[in-house]
């Protein structure tokens, strides 16, 4: 699935979509929830404070309080390539209290590593989120101008230059994989909590470049970086002059969603309030302009089509992961 492009509407139809938005969405807030909580609400976030993710869970979180009556709080679990979080809330109680953040990474990461816990049977999957959109970025001063440009300097001195990403086997892990087994450069992966982390990592000069979600859009923005391709099917409409891999002949095409989990045996009463409430947080006008910051897209799933979308997902990975040399036959 790759990110759409969205043209820029006007203020009066802006609020035409709001209203409707609001009249569609689940009254959570006017007494239909069939559960309620009876203290604060915890979501751990797997990726590092102050990322895309940090911020987009909190914006919810904030939401979500005035919607349940008891305070949504967001507790950061970074680490294992973001598969920390969920992995936290495994043994706990089912009662809608906990809930993790997970990503894709999740449905990856027991292929290579070994875990106590399974992504299908120990989670009930309760809503989609939204998906991540990746590039390759420099700094603006540095010395590639075009993804040609650094993946000759890949070819000519293998692994001299380093890239940071969230993590062995993510997204961005597998994107530089596929660029590396298509063009015979070799570059050094520098794997990081989340985005927060990375993006220091690159303007303190401590990694050459980024291979990973548009946590840099800002500072590509604001001219401190620089994008080489984008990982997407077609070019970007905020970024027209950046070139995607496909179309320089790199089939890379990431897709990185990621939404909310509990503990297995959640009640179906529970998951479905939870959905509803974070359904209807997700239709709040404020949310979009704070995903395009990061060239987000809404990836929205109810429980059971979430559910199916990790069954399957996880179940044709491997053969990718293999290829990749990160998981064995």
């Amino acid at each position: 699935m790759s990110p759409k492009s969205r043209t820029p509407i006007g203020r009066r139809h802006v609020l035409a979509l709001g209203a409707a938005a609001t009249l569609a969405a689940p009254q959570i807030a006017r007494g239909q929830a069939r559960w309620k909580p009876d203290r604060p609400i915890t979501i751990y976030n797997p990726f590092a404070a102050g990322g895309a993710t940090d911020i987009h869970m909190r914006f919810l979180a904030e939401r979500v309080t005035k919607l349940l009556g008891q305070q949504a709080l967001v507790d950061i679990k970074a680490g294992a390539a973001g598969t920390l979080a969920p992995a936290q809330i495994v043994h706990a109680k089912p009662d809608g209290h906990l809930l993790a953040c997970m990503s894709i990474n999740s449905l990856r990461y027991p292929h290579y590593q070994d875990v106590p816990w399974h992504p299908l049977r120990d989670f009930t999957y309760i809503t989609g989120l939204s998906s991540y959109t990746l590039g390759i970025v420099v700094r603006s001063d540095a010395p590639w101008q075009t993804i040609e440009d650094l993946i000759a300097a890949g070819k000519k001195e293998p692994e001299k230059y380093n890239y940071g990403t969230s993590g062995v086997g993510g997204s961005g892990q597998l994107m530089m994989i596929e660029v590396d087994q298509a063009t015979g450069a070799t570059f050094t992966h520098v794997p990081y909590k989340g985005g927060a982390e990375w993006m220091q990592a690159l303007l303190g000069g401590h990694i050459h470049f980024l291979a990973d979600a548009a946590q840099w859009a800002p500072f590509v923005d604001n001219g401190q970086c620089r994008i080489l391709a984008m990982a997407t099917e077609a070019r970007i409409p905020k970024y027209p002059n950046a070139p995607t891999l496909k179309e320089r002949g790199i089939n890379a095409i990431a897709h990185s969603p990621y939404g909310l989990v509990g503990p297995k045996n959640m009640p179906e009463a529970i998951t479905q309030t939870l959905h509803e409430a974070f359904a209807e947080a997700t239709n709040d006008p404020g949310l979009q302009p704070l995903l395009d910051r990061f060239i987000q897209v809404p990836w929205r799933k109810n429980p059971a089509e979430y559910r199916a979308y990790a069954e399957g997902y996880f179940n044709s990975v491997k053969p990718l992961l293999i290829k990749a040399g990160l998981a064995k036959a």
